[in-house]
């Protein structure tokens, strides 16, 4: 629904979403040297989930997780904490990061909780930082460390 789409991507994309749309963000991120998609397979090779790893700092060894998404036959099965400890193991020993960072509204337990059990722990909160219809979200930005894993 509408609502759960807003989670996923604030105001980035309209509802619906189209493949029109994804193709164009796609584009965009093409152009830049700090961004791209990731797509999570589950152990049958099928496509569980998807991420970008955008804002790459290779002077502070730090990126940014966004537009994390799972499908709906996985979730509570554990597959988002498997995704997004493989995404942080990635950035660590592949990318050479030693801080990933992602941003998660705080009416989302569910993905919350799943960032937590990665190993993501909350640096900043922030109050009604954006509204939907006649609500206003609060904002985690949380942070994994290499160190601290």
């Amino acid at each position: 629904d509408e609502k759960a789409f807003r989670k996923w991507c604030i105001d980035k994309f309209d509802f619906p979403l189209t493949a029109k749309q994804l193709c164009e963000r796609n584009d965009e991120f093409l152009e830049t040297q700090d961004c791209w998609y990731m797509t999570a397979l589950d152990d049958m090779g099928k496509v569980c989930g998807s991420f970008i790893f955008r804002m790459a700092d290779y002077e502070k060894n730090s990126i940014h997780m966004g537009f994390i998404v799972l499908s709906p036959d996985y979730r509570g099965k554990g597959m988002g904490s498997k995704m997004v400890k493989a995404a942080v193991k990635y950035a660590f020993d592949t990318l050479g990061m030693k801080r990933v960072t992602l941003g998660v509204f705080e009416n989302n337990p569910a993905a919350v909780n799943c960032y937590k059990s990665a190993g993501f722990r909350v640096e900043k909160f922030y109050e009604n930082v954006f509204e939907y219809k006649d609500e206003k979200w609060n904002l985690f930005d949380m942070a994994c460390e290499k160190e601290n894993l």
